[in-house]
């Protein structure tokens, strides 16, 4: 039986948030993927993209999902994991895989800090 939960979805859809609460009431670990790709780089994953733009920072992306050896953990990929064709195969492969959905409006709301324009997140 596969003891992994990854959990993917458009950015600020609660993918951490909601996985942190799962992980903690089943007693499992939780990993997010993009405080990996920041460790693993040293580097804010804007910084990041600023520097390789999209499609290295998906290439970087790919590679440390792709490389992510876990069990029994609940894993929160970042919203553009799904391009990444590795990374998927490899979550397929060690756990069950749950698309967690928000509604545009939500989404742009958690995106924008509503109300607060010096805050963005890189959607």
């Amino acid at each position: 039986m596969k003891s992994n939960l990854i959990f993917i979805g458009m950015p600020a859809v609660g993918k951490s948030t909601v996985g942190i609460v799962v992980a903690k009431r089943l007693g499992k670990g939780f990993i997010d993927s993009d405080l990996l790709i920041q460790e693993q780089e040293g580097k804010l994953l804007r910084e990041i993209i600023a520097e390789v733009g999209d499609d290295g920072f998906l290439k970087i992306e790919n590679q440390v999902n792709r490389d992510i050896k876990a069990e029994n953990a609940v894993i929160s990929p970042g919203g553009s994991v799904v391009y990444c064709e590795e990374a998927m195969k490899h979550f397929k492969e060690i756990g069950i895989v749950v698309y967690l959905h928000a509604s545009y409006q939500t989404i742009k709301k958690r995106s924008c800090f509503e109300g607060r324009s010096d805050i963005k997140r890189p959607v």
